[in-house]
């Protein structure tokens, strides 16, 4: 019979034969095989479930907030990102707030940031937004997802690693009240050394201006979803008096560069790698 003993297992992965067992035991997350003598077999996938547990330790996960994200060897977690969207998506249907919290916990331990944001929350947004036009989904039901990810953005942007890049404010234009995708963008820049300022919604100019000032910030960003509000934040950026050395950069489905060259300031597109490579140009 192939495969490692457990003296082989923990030779590979560093952990001690008598930690093995007891995730085994106590989480399930380990499924040997047995010799006839009765002799524990580990395969290469009992290998890659200890390494994976390995890195969430290192990431401050306590064993078993680890365990229960990986889930145990006889389960089908999810693990992909289309598995993961789905699986959400279908969370959300059965308005199950437990598992839409587990999966989006998953989502990001799994998942380098940048891939669940593109390639989980965005086209999960997106498909729950249909649902809720379609009316298979419920206001309620689309609610209880956009506050689950915004808690979990949240909580990934309190990070408190030292910035590298500098300081920027982000709010949303006066009037505006959807930044979710601001929010995916502050996580984003906060992943690639920035120190951040996150206002949210509805945030008047002149008030983003003070704190950037204050903050000495070099970059303010602002989103605006919904058209309706581009003329509030021409009207207030017309109005206000732009620091030295900041630079004020626009962004979000209603703006464009031609709006961006109207108000005299920058546009970054809204796919995010882009986004945060122009935002580090800026301030080479």
């Amino acid at each position: 019979m192939h495969g490692l003993n457990i003296a082989a297992l923990s030779g590979r992965t560093g952990v001690a034969a008598d930690t093995l067992r007891k995730w085994e035991e106590r989480y399930g997350v380990l499924r040997p095989t047995r010799t006839e003598g009765g002799q524990r077999r580990y395969s290469e996938v009992d290998v890659e479930r200890v390494e994976w547990l390995l890195a969430r330790l290192a990431e401050g996960y306590r064993i078993g907030e680890a365990a229960a994200l990986l889930g145990s060897a006889e389960s089908e977690a999810p693990a992909t990102a289309s598995a993961l969207k789905k699986a959400l998506y279908e969370s959300v249907a059965r308005s199950d707030a437990e598992a839409v919290q587990r999966l989006l916990e998953q989502a990001f331990a799994l998942l380098a940031t940048e891939t669940a944001l593109m390639r989980v929350l965005r086209p999960l947004l997106y498909d729950v937004g249909k649902g809720w036009a379609a009316g298979t989904l419920s206001v309620a039901q689309e609610h209880l997802v956009s506050q689950a990810i915004r808690g979990r953005l949240q909580h990934l942007l309190s990070d408190r690693r030292g910035a590298v890049r500098g300081e920027a404010v982000l709010a949303c234009a006066p009037g505006e009240r959807h930044d979710l995708g601001l929010l995916m963008l502050a996580v984003c820049m906060r992943a690639d050394g920035w120190a951040i300022s996150y206002l949210g919604p509805e945030t008047p100019v002149s008030a983003a201006l003070d704190l950037a000032r204050a903050r000495s910030a070099s970059v303010l960003g602002i989103s605006v979803t919904m058209p309706e509000h581009l003329k509030g934040l021409s009207d207030e950026l017309g109005q206000a008096s732009v620091p030295g050395g900041l630079r004020v950069v626009v962004g979000g489905p209603a703006t464009g560069a031609s709006l961006a060259r109207v108000l005299d300031v920058v546009y970054v597109r809204p796919e995010l790698p882009q986004a945060v490579s122009r935002l580090r140009e800026l301030v080479a």
